[in-house]
């Protein structure tokens, strides 16, 4: 018996510790384009601290439903789910931290203020990485037997993750602001038909690997409302919650902001629809 336990012991310990290997590999693909990019050090130095603030305070309900979906282990309660959600701040600092001081990216001259500013917006995605680290990084095989069934809330959630990585890779970029200069309103309502075609065509219609397939019973509209208007509706989201908390639609008429909203909106869509074959 106390074999028994000692065994079920190890087992679960192996289990927690590749939970943690996956969560780390996880942070570094998802923060590695960020932490090298100079608008993001920036950013880090001059927005305003409750801005900071405000992005870790809306990354925390996100990556605790995300634990409950799709963690980098499984979870039997919420409060596990929160302990999961820490642990993924605490390897979103310490990558973040790690990559940049191997880069030189912090440390001298930059002031105590200017480091934490800069580490602190390089969790959030790092984070998220490392909470998506389970389904990055599951049996080659495919086989991921603590997969759950999917759901519309779960798929929403996926879809979530998928459109905040590109957002948060384009939205400090100043060409985001270009392409939104240079475009007429008929380019900007011209690409949303587009977004919604290609992200149904990822998911629905081109055979990628991970693609869903409509029963013969379903009509195609009722995929097309349920799953990529909707995810359409979630980029855009992500989108502008991302721009609004860097800051980048500040000062913007109505119009302009939402122009710079659909243009992230594009490759945010794609995002979403990316992260349904891939999670």
């Amino acid at each position: 018996m106390a074999a028994k336990r000692k065994g079920e012991g190890d087992e679960e310990s192996g289990v927690r510790h590749l939970g943690l290997l996956r969560a780390v590999g996880g942070a570094l693909i998802f923060s590695l384009p960020m932490l090298m990019t100079m608008e993001m050090w920036e950013l880090g130095v001059q927005l305003d601290r409750w801005r900071l603030l405000g992005l870790l305070a809306a990354s925390f309900p996100l990556l605790l439903l995300l634990s409950r979906e799709i963690g980098f282990e499984p979870t039997r309660d919420w409060r596990e789910d929160v302990r999961d959600v820490l642990i993924a701040y605490g390897i979103g600092i310490v990558t973040s931290a790690a990559i940049m001081t191997l880069m030189a990216i912090v440390g001298n001259p930059g002031t105590a203020n200017e480091i934490m500013g800069r580490i602190a917006i390089q969790t959030v995605p790092a984070a998220l990485g490392a909470m998506l680290g389970r389904a990055q990084f599951s049996d080659a095989r495919g086989e991921d037997p603590e997969k759950k069934e999917e759901t519309f809330g779960g798929e929403l959630l996926i879809m979530a993750a998928g459109a905040l990585f590109l957002s948060f890779n384009l939205a400090p970029t100043e060409e985001m602001q270009l392409i939104s200069f240079r475009m007429s309103a008929w380019h900007a309502l011209a690409s949303i038909p587009l977004s919604l075609i290609i992200m149904h065509a990822f998911v629905f219609a081109a055979s990628f690997a991970g693609g869903t397939e409509l029963s013969p019973e379903t009509p195609w509209w009722s995929a097309f409302v349920r799953f990529t208007v909707s995810g359409y509706v979630v980029a855009l989201a992500a989108s502008f919650a991302v721009l609004f908390l860097f800051g980048q639609i500040d000062g913007m008429s109505f119009e302009r902001a939402l122009r710079v909203t659909v243009v992230l909106g594009f490759p945010a869509a794609i995002g979403a629809a990316a992260a349904r074959l891939i999670l």
